[in-house]
């Protein structure tokens, strides 16, 4: 289960700050033990309430920088007030979290939860969270976690009733499962903590002026173990919130009012005086939930780039300059496309094309207009390097043939290609840097030299590849290397030595700091180099010629030919291609944008679409497909949930 704990401290001048920040992050360390897999911190300083929280290990979020800062920031504060006499208190509480609903990459997943006018931490799990949701229809979450059904309802009855006594009553009432919670609220000076297992305890120093709670006695047992914090706390009281009660705080004072969610039946107990003292104030503080979100990014007003996009720049009117500098994608036309494909038409119907045929929309469309528009005799052509989908061999098959068209297929050694992304991805894995991710795509670049031998092989001289869309061109690849990308004439091998010799000193770089990418699949990588970017090509690319239209494409294949789409996300592109969904993870959590954000720029600029549908889309597109990842995983040989920790804990561009 995961862990919840926290600090409140009462507005006293005999109260050290140093000893609270440093009881707040011994506390934070010592609760990992409880959940390894996000963590997280709620600070309400009397002014405002910050919120932190961030997917990895406790020890990752310990080295936070925010975190160090968020602390300072709200002890000065608690300082200031102090010596202005306004009174208030500091409230810190944090969490390390066991992931059991939902996913702990997605920070809406993550704790302290925000919900309405209210910040939680939960230990437990609510298991009618669902029954719940449709009983109170006015509960929206944002992520999956029950936590946040349960902070709703919570909030919900102290809106209704305003008494934190009786919303928690009704609250856990109407619960099913376990539950140990600590809440703050916008706009009531108190601390919520709440069990119906007995899983919270609370330490109480002499003077009374500070509290101290966490999920278990053994880790306020080490607090006292610690002779510094010891010192610092004088006698103390350590004692169970029993299951089945709770304790209401203020926080300005440390008043506080235990009582049991079950109240004994019948018209009231003498014992027991109404909540009212812990109604909502009316006076509210703000909630600012400092954690990374790329959601929050400032974007382009015009396409949908973010701010953290390779070398973007803003206008006044917070225009990019690629939109200011863009060109309109002009193809040569059909008539030029025939002309250039005329002197290669056989006459007796045999063979006169290779077309490479991954299985992906482009490919898919682009086969199927040069056999049925342009009346050629193609043959398909495939490098299977081992990251080739099920998914794309099905639509491989279904359309050569409904065609009757021949399907040559070129596979490398693919356990040994495998191994080399493996060794990789490890290697990036123990230094996360977003440009040399490029790396884990490197094994596929051999199916420009077999195109190269199946034409001197058949005698086929015409080879068309289904590319050159300027829609799909990504330039962030080499910004994220540090390099501003230069225009290379719609191919690769026309990129400008300047980009060669930049990307290749980047690459030397990264070597010399990370020797493990210094590994058996070095050969192969520089082997991808160089059929990239260095042989000379004479293939023809198809989208040099034709207008590329998303709607055109993907509705003829999905008519013609029922071409599969995936069945965990809602864009067509490179869904063929195993490696995307991880790269692509990668890049909208670090980076905060995925390639398919680029491609919806590029199709805002071409006026294929508004400004609003890309903005869906891409919220659409930017959602994690878990099972495309974990699938990845498991054919490369790595562990996807230490992988995607390392990732969520990695220094963000935002």
């Amino acid at each position: 289960m995961c862990g919840i704990f926290g600090v409140i401290c009462a507005s006293d001048p005999s109260v050290d700050r140093a000893l609270a920040r440093r009881l707040a992050l011994s506390l934070l360390k010592y609760s990992e033990t409880r959940g390894g897999e996000a963590a997280g911190i709620a600070i309400h300083d009397g002014d405002r309430i910050e919120v932190l929280k961030q997917g990895g290990s406790v020890s990752e979020f310990l080295a936070n920088p925010k975190l160090g800062a968020m602390l300072d920031g709200a002890l000065d504060n608690y300082d200031r007030r102090r010596r202005a006499g306004m009174g208030g208190a500091l409230a810190i509480a944090g969490h390390s979290r066991l992931a059991t609903n939902g996913a702990q990459s997605n920070v809406d997943n993550n704790q302290p939860v925000l919900t309405r006018g209210a910040v939680a931490l939960h230990n437990g799990i609510i298991v009618n969270d669902r029954a719940i949701e449709a009983r109170h229809p006015q509960l929206v979450r944002r992520g999956e976690l029950d936590s946040e059904v349960l902070a709703g309802l919570l909030r919900a009855h102290l809106d209704q009733k305003k008494d934190l006594i009786e919303a928690a009553r009704e609250t856990f009432a109407e619960i099913q499962g376990s539950a140990s919670i600590a809440m703050l609220f916008d706009d009531l000076d108190a601390m919520l903590l709440a069990t119906n297992t007995g899983s919270l305890f609370q330490l109480t120093g002499d003077s009374g002026r500070l509290i101290a709670f966490a999920s278990e006695r053994f880790i306020l047992q080490r607090v006292l173990e610690d002779r510094e914090l010891s010192r610092g706390l004088g006698d103390c009281q350590l004692e169970q919130i029993r299951a089945g009660h709770a304790l209401a705080v203020h926080l300005s004072d440390l008043r506080r009012r235990a009582f049991a969610l079950a109240p004994a039946p019948g018209p009231g107990r003498q014992d027991e005086p109404p909540g009212g003292d812990f109604a909502p104030n009316g006076h509210s503080v703000a909630i600012v939930d400092q954690s990374p979100r790329p959601d929050r990014l400032k974007r382009c007003t015009k396409c949908i780039l973010p701010e953290t996009y390779p070398f973007v720049e803003f206008d006044e009117q917070g225009v990019c300059h690629y939109c200011r500098t863009w060109k309109q994608i002009t193809p040569k036309g059909e008539q030029a496309l025939l002309d250039a494909v005329e002197p290669y038409r056989s006459k007796d119907g045999s063979p006169d094309v290779i077309v490479a045929f991954s299985g992906g929309r482009d490919s898919s469309y682009g086969l199927h207009y040069v056999k049925k528009n342009l009346g050629m005799n193609p043959v398909a052509f495939t490098y299977d390097w081992g990251m080739v989908t099920d998914l794309a061999r099905r639509n491989q098959a279904r359309i050569c043939g409904k065609l009757g068209v021949e399907h040559i297929i070129r596979s490398a050694d693919i356990i040994a290609k495998r191994r080399y992304v493996r060794k990789n991805v490890e290697a990036w894995l123990k230094r996360p840097e977003i440009g040399m991710v490029t790396l884990f795509m490197a094994g596929d670049k051999e199916f420009y030299a077999h195109a190269r031998a199946l034409r001197k092989e058949t005698g086929i001289k015409l080879v068309i590849f289904c590319t050159g869309n300027m829609i799909e061109d990504a330039p962030y690849k080499t910004g994220l290397m540090g390099v501003r990308h230069d225009d290379h004439g719609n191919t690769l091998t026309g990129m400008s030595l300047r980009n060669k010799v930049g990307m290749l000193t980047y690459f030397a770089k990264n070597y010399l700091r990370n020797p493990a990418y210094l590994n058996e699949s070095l050969l192969d990588t520089a082997n991808a180099f160089w059929q990239t970017f260095v042989v000379k090509d004479d293939f023809l690319y198809l989208y040099h010629y034709l207008p590329w239209h998303e709607d055109t494409i993907v509705d003829t294949i999905r008519r013609e030919y029922d071409w599969e789409v995936a069945e965990d996300t809602t864009t067509t592109w490179r869904i063929g291609d195993g490696t995307a969904p991880f790269y692509n993870y990668i890049y909208q959590t670090i980076a905060g944008f995925t390639e398919d954000e680029v491609m919806l720029a590029n199709m805002v600029r071409e006026g294929h679409l508004d400004r609003e549908e890309a903005l869906r889309r891409a919220y659409e597109y930017g959602r994690p497909r878990w099972p495309s990842i974990r699938e990845y995983a498991q054919l490369i040989g790595f562990s996807a949930e230490e992988a995607l920790q390392i990732i969520n804990a990695a220094p963000k561009r935002y």
